[in-house]
């Protein structure tokens, strides 16, 4: 019987005898099988293991024996792995077969055996091996594509998110790049608190989507070009549960990040924000540092209702109200040099992106 299908699998021969090993050896050779590791010593295994097909097992060996080496094998092996391990023994009691096939021992076959017999084993373990890993290679494909789909399906639901921030910030901001820099500034704050690149990541694609419930604010209130009633102002406060609201249910990371961020924005460090009063480090991180962002970019940005403040009595502003409206730490960081720089850049390409769009009004 000369094997072809499985003539390049490697196969271990782990008995404490020389001579078993040997003719384990011409065996498999005669069989065709030319990919053979043997070893006398059953400490060796594990370093030999790796990525075996087959590993053919004696079972009483000094020292370690073959229960011990299979668990020694089953602890290093990942979950859900086939441990393609044939024991061949001398022992033909109950008891060592059981203990075995306990052990994870995929089949037991008794000293002497017939060659026929144990090739015909070696053949059928082989197969179920390839085909163990011909389904699990199938499966991280198809793991592979769901991943990609669902990755493009959060990636055109978080588009569609951000185009209607974009179209709700436009009706209050005249550039509509407040989101823009509300992101840019937010992950220049994390940075400052020392915060790893994947989450700043995450808060400057999250952090745009803060006001994304305006889009239900009627424009009566949100443009209204003087102070707003104690009606109005209610109306106004209502797109941060909204913003929440139009977030909720996300699947990727980003969207619940933009979630928490709409919704919780407008908290006060001391409990007197909305729309749940949340205090202190009870208001997600997140939505403190859009907080501190959002307030340093729309004060510094003209409004409808209001002309632009220079950049001197916002960071003022943030000063004083450290502690009360703001997280300290977060507001104490737009005293450092590298942050007001930082933010100085952001707010200079606000500048720019109105002289764009001025030019490009005068020249249509």
């Amino acid at each position: 019987m000369r094997e072809t299908r499985f003539a390049a699998a490697r196969i271990l021969i782990v008995d404490d005898e020389q001579s078993n090993v040997r003719a384990l050896e011409r065996l498999l050779r005669a069989a065709g099988y030319a990919n053979i590791v043997a070893t006398t010593n059953p400490a060796e295994v594990r370093s030999l293991y790796g990525d075996q097909d087959l590993v053919l097992l004696d079972l009483h060996m000094p020292e370690l024996d073959g229960i011990e080496v299979l668990g020694e094998l089953r602890a290093d092996a990942p979950p859900n792995t086939f441990l393609p391990v044939l024991v061949l023994t001398g022992d033909s009691s109950r008891d060592a077969r059981r203990r075995a096939l306990a052990a994870g021992a995929k089949d037991f076959v008794t000293k002497p055996f017939e060659v026929d017999e144990v090739l015909l084993r070696i053949h059928n373990l082989l197969e179920t091996r390839f085909l163990h890993l011909e389904i699990t290679t199938q499966n991280q494909v198809l793991e592979r594509r769901v991943d990609e789909r669902t990755a493009e399906l959060d990636s055109a639901h978080l588009d569609t998110l951000e185009r209607l921030a974009l179209a709700a910030e436009f009706r209050d901001d005249e550039t509509g790049r407040h989101t823009e820099r509300v992101g840019e500034a937010a992950a220049l704050l994390g940075a400052g608190l020392g915060l790893a690149d994947e989450e700043l990541f995450l808060i400057r694609r999250a952090a745009p989507l803060h006001d994304v419930g305006k889009i239900a604010i009627p424009d009566a209130v949100l443009r209204k070009p003087g102070p707003l009633t104690g009606e109005e102002w209610e109306i106004m406060k209502g797109h941060a549960a909204m913003g929440g609201q139009i977030l909720s249910g996300g699947r990727s990371r980003v969207i619940r990040l933009a979630e928490e961020i709409a919704r919780f924005h407008h908290e006060h460090w001391d409990g007197n924000g909305y729309p749940e009063g949340l205090a202190g480090e009870a208001i997600p991180r997140a939505a403190r540092l859009v907080m501190v962002a959002d307030v340093f970019d729309a004060l510094t940005s003209d409004r409808v209702y209001r002309g632009a403040w220079p950049v001197a009595d916002v960071l003022a502003y943030i000063r004083e109200y450290a502690g009360r409206r703001f997280d300290p730490r977060i507001a104490a960081l737009c005293e450092r040099n590298d942050i007001r720089q930082g933010l100085l850049a952001i707010r200079r390409s606000a500048v720019a992106g109105r002289a764009e769009l001025r030019s490009a009004a005068s020249a249509g």
